[in-house]
């Protein structure tokens, strides 16, 4: 069932949820967690499975790397948008695979872990049921995944929950190159995620087994101290300053001591 709508940025097709998922998501977008920041540790598993992917593919076949070799997580929270953005040097997704893998065909412990959930209202176990990806919806209001496979096209998936999802090729956004990129349309209550300290804090306690390297790019504001004459110099040189991002790799505690000593 798909409904064809026609677009500048190239023809957009519209797909049902499969019914499970779609329950799942009206479980996940309408019960109260605690533990919401879970969602961040999920999709980080689900970007370094697909490097892992990509990685044992060039074991056998080098040439699959030519797209990029350099395996890992980004994080890079959009403070202006209010949008957190996770992106991977992974596999990435072919446009069947985004229609398949997130949205039409159900996984296995889809019912299993909604039946859990009723019972003991505690989602932090998704991971484990396969379904993860969907505990994006635990703090966004709308998800886009942006994929890149090196057999197809770049590819947009989006949804707000509810019963559809939409792909469409994407000539928008900057080129990938390969991998996939997660933008999370955050709610009001849950801009905390924004935060250099929160992602750090949720990155360090429940992803430090990640074996590829993962990097917070984030925009730092410096105050400068000058002469009265020099301000508006100073001025253009604080806009200068603004405008760069600083890349952050976010490490164990233990390796960063490791270091020093």
């Amino acid at each position: 069932q798909r409904l064809l709508v026609l677009k500048m940025s190239g023809p957009t097709e519209t797909f049902n949820f499969q019914a499970e998922i779609s329950q799942l998501m009206s479980l996940i977008v309408n019960a109260v967690y605690q533990n919401k920041e879970i969602f961040l540790r999920e999709l980080i598993s689900n970007a370094s499975d697909a490097l892992d992917k990509i990685r044992y593919q060039s074991l056998t076949d080098p040439s699959v790397l030519d797209s990029g070799k350099d395996l890992k997580i980004t994080i890079i929270p959009d403070l202006v948008n209010k949008v957190l953005i996770i992106r991977d040097s992974g596999i990435g997704m072919t446009k069947a695979d985004l229609i398949n893998n997130l949205g039409t065909i159900a996984k296995s412990g889809t019912k299993a872990f909604m039946e859990m959930v009723q019972e003991t209202k505690d989602a932090s176990m998704i991971g484990q049921f396969g379904v993860g990806f969907y505990s994006a919806y635990l703090v966004a209001d709308e998800v886009e995944v942006i994929s890149k496979h090196n057999d197809d096209e770049q590819y947009i998936w989006r949804s707000s929950a509810g019963q559809n999802f939409t792909v469409t090729r994407d000539t928008v956004n900057e080129p990938l190159v390969r991998g996939s990129e997660i933008r999370l349309h955050l709610k009001e209550d849950q801009l905390e995620y924004l935060e250099e300290r929160r992602i750090k804090e949720v990155v360090k306690k429940h992803s430090e087994f990640i074996s590829y390297p993962i990097h917070l790019i984030y925009q730092k504001e410096v105050e400068k101290e000058v002469p009265v004459d020099d301000a508006e110099e100073a001025a253009d040189d604080e806009e200068k300053d603004e405008n760069k991002a600083k890349i952050e790799e976010i490490e164990d505690e233990d390796d960063e001591e490791e270091k020093k000593s």
